[in-house]
């Protein structure tokens, strides 16, 4: 009989899903003013429309409206095989129940989800991976050890996330929110997160944007500011340099850079699908930065055109063409190869690439 009632059980057991999925993407990409003798440079990336990726997602129906989560993605770039650091870039789980999801672990944070989900910058891929500046005001894009609640109500979305630093000398605490709202081809969002270094100061980041879609068209605005507390560390001044910098995030550089206390950048954009293999997209971005120091005070301009083209539903090509332009005496481009300032102000970028879903 206990036999009979293991097996009745066996059999009306909540179903379990496995997906591994993935990204392989790889692009030549072109740049001039790089280096220190600011010459040309073209080379082959992991990455140029999205970075390249593998993922598990686990499932599993617990009853009654329940599910229990799980993720986990690994970042790579496909021209060496080298992998990121960490290895997992997101590891989490969690239930997802009637009353809103509770997630635990590396996660995006609420900023990045808000911008992704509600005015990206294109409709088919949120980002090109080898140049996206407005990443640049996510604080990172991910934070460790979190906590986050998210709940759906009709066309209304809204998440909470909270961290510890949990005695780390970089800090890590977070905490922030954001509100969507979704419906008829409009979206609109706003959303705020706070960082704390580990001295106590913090940066605070709030983002307000919307989109629209009407046949082929999509278009999009967006604002973004970073303001950070006076007195921070060394150890402070290279999280906040970790998050600022890099080419992708928008190439500022020179002895400018960290004085600034102050970041806003405003974003516009559309894109045009032509036919249903083939997008347009081209998109704006303007950044400021500002601090007690005169020095501080700078401007950019970032310019994105790109075409992508679908073979099939998991294939695509593309080509991207940028252009960025900074303007301030202190501030500068930065080296792509070492991210050191080489005191160029304007810098073009061309990359074709060939991406596949899996």
């Amino acid at each position: 009989a206990l036999c009979g009632a293991g097996a009745a059980m066996a059999q009306t057991a909540p179903a379990s899903k496995v997906e591994l999925w993935g990204i392989v993407d790889a692009a030549v990409r072109h740049t001039n003013n790089e280096g220190v003798n600011q010459k040309s440079k073209t080379q082959m990336i992991g990455g140029g429309m999205s970075q390249s990726r593998w993922g598990i997602n686990v499932t599993e129906d617990l009853g009654g409206g329940n599910t229990a989560l799980v993720v986990l993605e690994n970042r790579l770039n496909a021209d060496d095989g080298s992998v990121s650091t960490p290895f997992f870039q997101l590891a989490n789980l969690g239930l997802q129940t009637p009353y809103g999801r509770l997630t635990a672990g590396r996660q995006w944070n609420v900023l990045f989800d808000v911008v992704t989900r509600t005015y990206a910058s294109f409709p088919y891929s949120p980002y090109m991976d080898a140049y996206k500046p407005e990443i640049g005001m996510a604080l990172g894009a991910r934070a460790n050890s979190m906590l986050k609640y998210t709940v759906e109500l009709g066309p209304v979305r809204g998440a909470l996330q909270y961290s510890r630093s949990e005695g780390s000398p970089t800090g890590g605490a977070t905490r922030g929110g954001y509100v969507r709202y979704a419906q008829s081809g409009f979206a609109g969002g706003v959303g705020y997160q706070d960082y704390e270094f580990g001295s106590g100061k913090k940066i605070k980041a709030w983002t307000a944007g919307g989109s629209y879609r009407t046949g082929p068209w999509y278009f999009n605005l967006g604002y973004g500011q970073n303001k950070v507390d006076a007195g921070l560390t060394p150890v402070d001044m290279a999280v906040l340099g970790a998050f600022w910098s890099g080419n992708v995030n928008g190439g500022f550089g020179g002895p400018g850079f960290l004085v600034a206390n102050k970041r806003k950048m405003y974003t516009i954009g559309l894109g045009y699908q032509v036919t249903p293999q083939l997008n347009l997209g081209l998109h704006y971005f303007r950044a400021k930065q500002s601090g007690v120091a005169a020095a501080a005070n700078a401007r950019a301009n970032f310019v994105t055109v790109a075409a992508d083209y679908a073979f099939s539903k998991r294939t695509d090509f593309y080509v991207e063409v940028d252009r960025t332009t900074l303007s301030g005496d202190h501030v500068s481009l930065a080296s792509a190869a070492d991210n050191k300032p080489n005191g160029a102000k304007s810098r073009w970028g061309v990359t074709v690439g060939l991406r596949h879903r899996f």
